[in-house]
């Protein structure tokens, strides 16, 4: 099964849920608004922040493709890319998607568009501060999304990278617009230690595809 072309109740949360972020961004824009540079937790209370969909389509490709069972996400929101890997999940034929958000508004609206869109029964969302949430999590990884505030990226792959497979793959967001600010990260991909090869694909503000060799 395909579930983002063919299971309709899934399409239509999708599609509201993009739509939504769309014209949030837009109204950004029309108030001169540069929401990198704005860090103001109120201000990103009621933002989906939602990842662009051909780069939330392109997660669900790679973990069809490696048949992800167990899937982390660091940065939920509202959970609009948790649906893409819930549903990759499911279509696998089960596992589960952890994530982990600290906002609980924003964890309570997650839960019921897991809820309509059918998938909570493949997501275990933790609330909370993730370097405590993530700390207890069963391995083997196969898949790990790094779309979170710039300075939590880090301590999120910290915690789960020892649990991930050979061949497991990490997926980071913003990786060329926000590339100063994920020095860190960078760092730890590169260390011939951590096991892991790197290389950014043309998406709008880059994204960063790391693959665990060893």
């Amino acid at each position: 099964m395909n579930s983002l072309d063919q299971d309709a109740r899934l399409v239509a949360v999708l599609d509201r849920l993009h739509r939504q972020s769309a014209a949030q961004e837009q109204a950004m824009q029309a108030d001169g608004i540069d929401p990198e540079f704005e860090e103001e937790r109120q201000f990103w209370s009621d933002k989906l922040v939602a990842l662009d969909a051909d780069k939330a389509r392109f997660c669900y490709g790679l973990c069809r493709a490696s048949n992800a069972r167990r899937i982390v996400e660091a940065g939920t929101s509202f959970g609009v890319s948790t649906l893409y890997l819930a549903a990759a999940v499911r279509d696998n034929g089960g596992g589960s998607v952890v994530g982990t958000e600290y906002e609980p508004p924003k964890a309570r609206a997650a839960r019921d568009h897991f809820e309509e869109a059918g998938l909570s029964a493949y997501i275990d969302l933790r609330l909370g501060d993730l370097r405590h949430t993530l700390r207890d999590i069963d391995g083997p990884i196969d898949f790990l999304l790094l779309d979170i505030w710039t300075p939590m990226a880090l301590p999120a792959l910290e915690l789960v990278a020892p649990k991930m497979r050979t061949g497991a793959v990490v997926v980071t967001d913003n990786t060329v617009r926000c590339r100063l600010e994920y020095a860190g990260l960078f760092a730890y991909l590169e260390e011939a230690a951590h096991g892991f090869t790197t290389l950014t694909l043309p998406f709008n503000g880059g994204l960063g595809m790391s693959v665990k060799v060893q």
